[in-house]
């Protein structure tokens, strides 16, 4: 039952007893962990600054074999990004990095980079020097979540595919495509719209902006001569749907950050 320590993300906690809480904590290192918190509900314990949903931290683990949750033994609170709760829809955003988390990653299952990834989006959220207009907080929502959704669908082995048809092996060529299909199965684009109803149709500027992020990541959007709204909330209501096909389940925080247009 050897410990480690580690840089951890409390995705959830929850009361055990009077004295205890059980919390979920994405670890840099081991994964995801659900682990029991013994005394931390005590005025002295080993957790400082407490455990708390979407904080940062260094936390103790003892993984015991043949139990259902590991022991937490220590938490060393680092970051606690305050600018999420400036706004509903920036508190709704970091939901629903935690929502996404928990789903996508088997316990103890590692996924460093994704880990970064995690809080590198919660840090974009809730960046702030406190003078800014909630206007421009929640604007970072959108590019935030293309970076965190994308990741999502990278670290767990579901990269779209953006350069050949799924289904002819083509070259798709966005400049002299229509409206083009994006088939959840086969995990990508079709060159032009179909009938199947098991296929999403979307537009070739999607599938253009989706090319630019993952060629030179959000500065190439940046560099866009035209990158409006509407496209990046097409990118990410698509991007969306397809984390909820491959989860197999819905987020709860889904329909708050994307609204109820998502592809079915």
């Amino acid at each position: 039952m050897a410990g480690v320590i580690d840089d951890g993300l409390c995705l959830r906690v929850w009361d055990w007893s009077e004295t205890s809480q059980t919390a979920l904590v994405f670890t840099r290192g081991a994964g995801v962990v659900r682990g029991l918190a013994k005394g931390a509900k005590r005025p002295k314990h080993p957790y400082s600054g407490g455990l708390e949903m979407l904080t940062l931290g260094r936390v103790g683990v003892i993984v015991r074999a043949g139990a259902e949750l590991a022991l937490i033994t220590s938490w060393d609170l680092s970051e606690t990004f305050p600018a999420l709760r400036r706004s509903l829809a920036v508190h709704h955003a970091g939901l629903y990095v935690a929502d996404t988390l928990q789903h996508a990653i088997r316990d103890h299952d590692p996924h460093a980079v994704l880990f970064d990834q995690a809080v590198e989006c919660l840090r974009m959220l809730a960046r702030s020097d406190g003078q800014e207009a909630v206007e421009q907080i929640e604007a970072r929502i959108a590019p935030a979540m293309l970076k965190f959704q994308w990741s999502v669908l990278v670290e767990t082995g579901y990269k779209p595919e953006l350069d050949a048809d799924v289904q002819t092996g083509e070259p798709i060529d966005v400049k002299s495509e229509g409206a083009l299909s994006f088939a959840p199965a086969l995990g990508g684009f079709c060159g032009s719209a179909t009938g199947d109803l098991s296929c999403w149709r979307v537009r070739g500027g999607t599938l253009e902006l989706l090319r630019d992020f993952a060629s030179g990541g959000l500065e190439a959007l940046a560099a866009r001569e035209q990158t409006d709204p509407q496209s990046m909330d097409r990118v990410n209501r698509l991007l969306a749907s397809y984390v909820r096909y491959v989860l197999g389940v819905e987020p709860a925080t889904m329909t708050l950050v994307f609204g109820s247009r998502l592809a079915r």
